[in-house]
């Protein structure tokens, strides 16, 4: 009896991490009017960033209170608050392919936890909330994977952990080369 109630808890995850990956991954810059001259070809992974070591997103520079939307198609907000330190303003999703956005200094977040939002969906607007108060308004927006891809790691600092963090900025240019 026991086993049977395994089996089918391991395949009703079995057919929820399926779904998830085969949901398609659509992608648009999630800041309203920004183009490729808004962000550094070279932030990602830039070495030395302050107490992180090293940078592990984009920062996406527009006008503080410009809208903000969802990157991907669909998402599922797993976080939608303020987190004191590094992010100040933030909202934390579940995107298809099992990644996860990360868009950190908002002024205004949006949109609620658990959430379902589209790229329609407004998240908040661009500000410099937690440790970018120094900064001029931004977008830092990270993308991460939930399954570990071991070919990105290398030799930089902290390279190990690309085995889970991705480069948003090639999604970026793609989107931007279609305008």
């Amino acid at each position: 009896m026991k086993m049977k109630r395994t089996k089918k808890i391991l395949l009703i995850i079995g057919i929820i991490f399926i779904i998830g990956l085969i949901i398609p991954y659509s992608f648009q810059n999630p800041v309203a009017g920004s183009t490729r001259n808004d962000y550094s070809q070279q932030s990602y992974w830039y070495y030395p960033w302050g107490t992180s070591v090293t940078h592990k997103g984009v920062d996406i520079f527009k006008r503080k209170g410009t809208s903000i939307y969802a990157a991907s198609g669909i998402e599922l907000v797993i976080y939608a608050g303020y987190m004191p330190g590094k992010g100040g303003n933030v909202v934390i999703s579940l995107a298809p392919k099992w990644r996860m956005h990360y868009y950190a200094h908002l002024d205004k977040v949006d949109v609620n936890t658990f959430s379902v939002v589209t790229h329609k969906s407004k998240l908040g607007s661009v500000g410099n909330s937690g440790n970018a108060s120094r900064t001029p308004s931004h977008l830092h927006f990270g993308m991460m994977s939930l399954i570990p891809n071991p070919m990105d790691i290398d030799t930089s600092k902290q390279g190990w952990k690309k085995a889970w963090y991705i480069n948003p900025i090639p999604y970026l240019n793609s989107y931007h080369e279609k305008d």
